[in-house]
C-alpha cells in the first residue's frame, strides 16, 4: 500500500510540473509593462497621422506603441483597455471594442 500512495504521489508531483512549465514559453512572448503603467479602459477615436495611429479621447491625443492591434478600427469610436505611460504620451493596447449602443462621445465627456 505505501509503494502504491509513493507512486501515486510521485505521479502527481511529475505532472503538475510538467504543467507549471507549459506556461514559460508563452510569458517569453509577451511584451513587458513597466511598473506603474496603470490599466484603464478609455473610449475614443483611432486616427491616422501618416504612417501612424493615435488613439485620441475628448481630454487628449496618445500616441500608440502597437497600433497594428488597431488596424481595420480607423476612423472608429471605440473602448479600449490599455496601458498608460502619461510621460511619454503613449499607451499600450491590449484590448479593442466597439461600443455598445448606450456608450456615446456624449457619456464620454462627463
Amino acid at each position: 500500500m505505501k509503494i502504491l500512495l509513493s507512486a501515486l504521489l510521485s505521479l502527481w508531483f511529475v505532472v503538475s510540473l510538467f504543467g507549471l512549465t507549459q506556461d514559460i514559453p508563452n510569458a517569453a512572448g509577451k511584451t513587458p509593462v513597466a511598473a506603474g503603467a496603470r490599466l484603464t479602459t478609455l473610449m475614443g477615436t483611432i486616427q491616422e497621422d501618416g504612417d501612424k495611429l493615435r488613439f485620441v479621447t475628448g481630454q487628449r491625443a496618445w500616441n500608440v506603441d502597437n497600433p497594428k492591434i488597431l488596424k481595420g478600427h480607423e476612423g472608429h469610436y471605440v473602448r479600449v483597455t490599455a496601458h498608460l505611460y502619461p510621460d511619454k504620451d503613449s499607451i499600450h493596447i491590449t484590448k479593442v471594442m466597439m461600443p455598445t449602443p448606450s456608450e456615446t462621445k456624449k457619456d464620454d465627456m462627463k
